[in-house]
């Protein structure tokens, strides 16, 4: 918990980038982006700063652990999935990998599928992974590389189908990475327009659109005003909290004032950036006064307490009471305990 309040970072990834799974310069030169994000969004505190080959290129589950749940705050995450075959023999996270880790903190974790509509066994990969792996819900990335094509549409007719599948098995949550574009896949294909048709045709589903559609915002926020079923998930937006924060509270007025308060979602992209700094800036961070006047809106402690967690469990239907009951005695709640305990014999000696 985060000031006694229900955290679930509904983005983060159990990535493989290491030199035996990347299959060419593609493979590297995306997991090289990822990096720049973080040493170019940190703050200059060497502590928030991760080796690239030690620790960025391949996740460690127990260290992935001890940072989310032990010297972290949160109580649950989701982890993500970017496929990528083209680029890694066992894609750059799958859901076998995924199911793993899940089964290393049952109560703390919901993994989510990922699948190339373009495959023409793709409903079927779909319905293994929620069968087999226990996926509870699906990424998706329009810009994947597959062969000669460079993208998908989300609005093409053919990826219906796969949205038809998730609701014959009652699977609500589509994530889409709609946002800044990852080396050497192109931005354009990650556009947000796309997300607009499938909202109106499936209102059974939730299109949860992971960077805001960032940097494109507005067309975001005009599709989400009007789709309800349409959410905004902070990964990579809550990053300019430290380095920007006026842009950031700009970001966040756009999206109080055009979605409301119910459907933002939190996310911090660990391990692309550790979560502890994003989200203490979080809690503390208070919308510039100009900015929250000309927009109408503020970013209360209630309203922070939705978007770190309340929000997303939501969507997914956890009881955050009876969740933080169950786990509050868990290993990794124990765990906690005696390294704030030893943390406070450290700083206090």
């Amino acid at each position: 918990m985060k000031d006694g309040k229900f955290v679930l970072d509904a983005h983060t990834g159990f990535w493989d980038a290491s030199k035996e799974n990347i299959k060419n310069e593609y493979g590297l030169a995306f997991a090289e982006t990822f990096y720049a994000f973080q040493t170019g969004f940190n703050p200059p505190d060497p502590k928030w700063t991760m080796d690239f080959d030690k620790e960025f290129r391949k996740v460690d589950p127990d260290w992935y652990l001890h940072h989310m749940f032990v010297r972290g705050e949160m109580d649950m995450a989701i982890l993500s999935t970017q496929v990528l075959m083209d680029f890694y023999h066992t894609g750059f996270t799958n859901s076998k990998r995924n199911a793993e880790m899940v089964a290393r903190a049952p109560e703390r974790l919901i993994g989510l599928g990922g699948v190339d509509p373009r495959d023409k066994n793709a409903t079927r990969h779909m319905r293994e992974q929620v069968e087999q792996d226990g996926m509870k819900g699906f990424k998706w990335y329009t810009a994947e590389w597959r062969g000669e094509s460079r993208g998908w549409k989300a609005n093409d007719p053919a990826v219906f189908p796969c949205y038809e599948e998730a609701i014959a098995m009652g699977v609500k949550n589509m994530h889409f990475h709609k946002g800044p574009a990852v080396e050497p896949l192109s931005m354009e294909k990650f556009d947000v327009y796309d997300i607009d048709e499938p909202s109106s045709l499936y209102p059974e589903l939730n299109f949860i659109v992971d960077h805001i559609g960032l940097p494109r915002l507005d067309e975001f926020c005009w599709i989400a005003a009007r789709s309800t079923n349409v959410y905004a998930s902070l990964a990579v937006a809550n990053a300019f909290i430290h380095k920007r924060p006026r842009y950031f509270g700009e970001m966040m007025a756009n999206l109080l004032f055009w979605l409301g308060e119910d459907r933002i979602i939190w996310g911090t992209d660990f391990p692309i950036w550790y979560p502890h700094w994003i989200l203490d800036e979080f809690m503390e961070y208070q919308i510039p006064d100009d900015i929250a006047d000309e927009f109408g809106v503020q970013l209360t402690p209630e309203i922070k307490a939705k978007i770190i967690g309340g929000n997303v469990a939501r969507l997914y239907g956890i009881d955050t009471d009876a969740k933080l009951k169950k786990i509050e005695n868990d290993e990794f709640s124990q765990r906690r305990k005696e390294f704030l305990a030893n943390k406070a014999s450290y700083v206090g000696a």
